[in-house]
């Protein structure tokens, strides 16, 4: 079995039924849509299956012991770079923002090309159900989530589009892009410094 079809086996098995935040859909479906992205980019097994992998440690309870020893050393990095420390013992609006810097600062150091990677197919699907949530609720979709400031998740996105630059080339970078531009209203002048 490859790499990447035993991660979509565990994914779907770590995942269970849980649902998603903010549309309700079931969480496996936001990880195959981001390796389905990541696909798009590269065609390197291991950052697909981190792909399909990234929220596992974070929001389905897996150790990161458990992905290094199943799938190697790299895969576990690139998803371990994804994950936020959730601060469980916090209030999650409390910690949005300080969660959000240090998942900033992973972006920044990143040394593998597969964080920018995996990083892209995971807000890429992100912004897509950001999208179809605002035409759905328009702005109450922000009630969803623990950071209902939506200011404060355009600079989060913008950002991160503004780290992954050199992905600027590529059809993925170019629809987050257009998505972040429409969900939150950007105009060419906000993105001109």
């Amino acid at each position: 079995m490859s790499v990447l079809t035993d991660a979509m086996h565990f994914s779907v098995d770590a995942h269970g039924d849980a649902p998603r935040k903010g549309d309700g859909a079931p969480a496996i479906l936001h990880s195959m849509e981001a390796a389905a992205i990541a696909a798009t980019l590269t065609g390197d097994e291991e950052v697909l299956a981190a792909a399909v992998l990234h929220d596992t440690v974070e929001d389905a309870g897996i150790l990161p012991e458990e992905i290094r020893a199943r799938f190697g050393e790299r895969v576990a990095n690139l998803v371990c770079a994804e994950t936020e420390d959730k601060r469980r013992r916090l209030p999650p609006s409390e910690t949005w923002r300080a969660r959000k810097e240090e998942t900033l600062s992973h972006l920044r150091r990143a040394s593998d090309s597969g964080i920018a990677v995996v990083f892209l197919s995971d807000k890429l699907s992100n912004m897509r159900s950001l999208y179809r949530l605002q035409l759905e609720k328009g702005g109450a979709l922000w009630e969803e989530f623990h950071q209902k400031d939506p200011a404060q998740h355009h600079w989060y996105y913008r950002t991160i589009a503004d780290l992954l630059k050199p992905l600027a080339d590529t059809p993925a970078w170019r629809e987050f892009d257009q998505l972040i531009r429409q969900v939150f209203e950007e105009t060419r002048q906000d993105t001109q410094s």
